[in-house]
Parts: structure tokens; sequence; C-alpha cells
């Protein structure tokens, strides 16, 4: 897979500028990274989880347990 980068201004919104990537042909995912203030591992796994539940995306979910358990 191939990523992009893209530094924003401090005045930008990154909400709007990720939807609007999201809606480019081609777009899988689009995240935001803080690198000033970065997210514990832990902390963006429940935060996926989560949205996982929401979405009713229980296969993803398991997969993703499973990935975890194999791994270690």
């Amino acid at each position: 897979m191939k990523y992009l980068k893209i530094n924003i201004e401090e005045n930008a919104d990154p909400e709007i500028l990720k939807n609007i990537v999201l809606q480019l042909k081609g777009v899988a995912s689009a995240e935001i990274v803080d690198d000033e203030n970065p997210e514990s591992e832990l902390k963006k796994a429940f935060a996926k989880t989560k949205e996982q539940l929401k979405t009713g995306d229980y296969e993803t979910l398991v997969n993703d347990i499973f990935d975890i358990i194999i791994k270690k």
C-alpha cells in the first residue's frame, strides 16, 4: 500500500480536508496524524474497535483480534 503525506497549515481544519480527500477516486482511507501530539497505539486500537462496533463491521473486528492473537 502507498501513502500520501500532506502537511497542512495550523489554521486549516483537518476534518474538512479529510472528508474532501475521502471523496477522491482511488482514496481508500484517510487518517489525521498529529506529530506534535501523537496518540498511543492502544488508544488508536480502541477508537478503531469502537467505530467497527458502531458500523457493524464485525468481520473486520474479529479478523483484527485474530491478527493480534497470532502476532503474540
